[in-house]
């Protein structure tokens, strides 16, 4: 108990720190997201991905808090996608990199003997899926970090229940590194989560859940897995109804997410966020509910029938078209500064 409140207190408080100290040097290379017309660096994902491996690993060193075989790798492969992350933000990588990438890495951290092959297999596509979803959720200040830190602590409460000490404990030491990279992301953001951050959110919380889940039935597992990443894939949904209404490329960057929608309806920025937090928490504690036997998997229902009734709803909300990609020169990263909109 004691180490767990310690080893939180010291991810925050490192986390914002660092956060910090790299915003300078971030504007400097470059490494920066465009949100309404503001420069953000992108290197707050950097210092979450640096506090929570070190923080867990530390843990593990000193045998205070032991990870576990399964826990360490996950980490490991955690680290790999916020690598492959953080070179999406230098570089432009296409998607399929992306997905081939984040593909290898969940199917490194899989339990298959508890979730068979074809379980297994499913489980892998619910972790791209979820880790790319998080990457898109990564468009509004304090978003993409608040609903990471509701899923965090909702996915830890589950491995408490398992017993699995080791995943909770790294649950909890990222969901407090979350909150410190939050008090530099909420509106108006002074840094971003950027690929590296988001992929390490999605893949981190996705292949968390996959653990706590293993050995279970399919069905039940599918509407908890489901609850905990709900607002991600409310999102994801969205976008996919409204491009596709639209005519216009999947991966094209453009206004149309929840926050920006709701945003339309005369939301402030920090309202939006708030509102989608509340979703995140409501759909969270039911997924929670459901695994420690507090209530029956028909509440899944709930949550799924709330999540496509508010998308619908959103979808009939115009949103302004979307501004062409800008580029601007720059000599200090691949020779360009990249510029997204979104």
């Amino acid at each position: 108990m004691l180490y767990g409140i310690a080893a939180a207190t010291a991810a925050l408080l490192l986390t914002a720190v660092l956060a910090a100290l790299l915003r300078v040097p971030a504007r400097r290379a470059g490494l920066v997201d465009r949100r309404r017309q503001r420069p953000v660096p992108v290197v707050g994902g950097l210092a979450v991905v640096a506090v929570t491996c070190l923080v867990s690993w530390a843990g593990e060193w000193t045998g205070v808090a032991r990870l576990g075989d399964g826990v360490g790798k996950l980490l490991v492969a955690g680290a790999g996608i916020a690598l492959l992350g953080l070179v999406a933000d230098v570089w432009r990588l296409r998607a399929r990199v992306l997905v081939a990438g984040t593909a290898v890495a969940a199917a490194f951290v899989v339990p298959y003997d508890e979730t068979g092959i074809w379980g297994g297999i499913l489980a892998v596509g619910w972790i791209v899926f979820v880790s790319l979803a998080f990457k898109g959720l990564d468009h509004a200040d304090g978003l993409a970090g608040t609903v990471g830190v509701i899923t965090a602590f909702g996915a830890g409460v589950c491995a408490a229940a398992e017993v699995m000490d080791g995943l909770a404990v790294l649950l909890s030491v990222f969901a407090a590194a979350l909150t410190g990279f939050l008090m530099h992301n909420w509106h108006p953001a002074r840094v971003g989560l950027g690929a590296c951050g988001s992929l390490f959110t999605g893949f981190l919380l996705s292949s968390a859940a996959v653990f706590t889940r293993a050995g279970y039935a399919l069905g039940p597992t599918a509407g908890v897995l489901f609850c905990l990443g709900a607002v991600v894939a409310a999102d994801f949904l969205l976008v996919v109804l409204a491009r596709g209404a639209a005519r216009r490329p999947l991966l094209r960057r453009g206004p149309d997410h929840l926050a920006h929608r709701l945003r339309r309806l005369g939301l402030t920025p920090q309202g939006a966020v708030v509102l989608l937090g509340a979703g995140s928490f409501s759909a969270v504690l039911v997924g929670v509910l459901v695994h420690t036997g507090w209530t029956g998997r028909g509440a899944v229902l709930w949550v799924a029938g709330g999540a496509l009734f508010a998308v619908l709803v959103l979808l009939r909300v115009p949103v302004q078209p979307p501004q062409p990609p800008r580029r601007d020169t720059s000599t200090q990263v691949s020779g360009r500064l990249r510029v997204r909109n979104g």
